[in-house]
């Protein structure tokens, strides 16, 4: 379910409270792009907000989330009054940075290890709300969507990894061995 859409206007940024959303870079041909992740306490939106732009992205929700609204004004005068332009900056530029090594890992790595990576950071991300951190609530699409691969490829891949043991089998994507998946994801 979509909470924010690339090019909405942004005028408010969401607290994520709990849950995992996913944040994407779409193309008018319909093209997506994962961005990045991101999990409890972290802001959405927060780049539009503060500049007055259009949305840069669009962020669905993974599992069932819960977010606090912020509207932008509202948030511009507390940074200004408390003096937080500088905080908000770093967290920005943090995650930025993220979204960055993000996405040279998308260019750089093989089809296994991307997806190693995603469900690893998928299972960091999980909090109380989420189910359990080793499972997964993607499928194999939206794995492929994920990652700019075929379906096939990752039906193939996700099928090594649960024969050597790193996933559980069966049609859930559940991780049983995080230290066997974070050696395949080169980690």
């Amino acid at each position: 379910m979509p909470l924010l859409r690339q090019g909405e206007p942004g005028t408010a940024v969401l607290l994520l409270v709990s849950g995992r959303v996913k944040v994407f870079g779409t193309e008018p041909d319909g093209g997506r792009l994962l961005l990045a992740l991101r999990g409890a306490g972290d802001l959405l939106g927060e780049l539009a907000a503060r500049s007055a732009e259009r949305r840069t992205a669009t962020v669905e929700t993974i599992d069932r989330c819960s977010v606090r609204v912020v509207q932008a004004e509202r948030l511009n005068s507390f940074l200004a009054e408390q003096d937080g332009q500088s905080a908000l900056l770093e967290y920005t530029m943090s995650k930025l940075s993220q979204t960055a090594a993000y996405q040279v890992g998308l260019v750089h790595f093989g089809p296994e290890r991307k997806i190693a990576r995603l469900l690893l950071e998928v299972a960091a991300l999980a909090d109380d709300s989420s189910g359990g951190a080793e499972r997964v609530p993607f499928s194999q699409q939206e794995l492929a969507d994920s990652l700019g691969m075929a379906r096939s490829t990752v039906a193939n891949h996700l099928q090594r990894l649960k024969d050597s043991g790193a996933l559980r089998p069966g049609p859930r994507l559940v991780i049983s061995d995080v230290a066997r998946l974070r050696g395949i994801a080169g980690l």
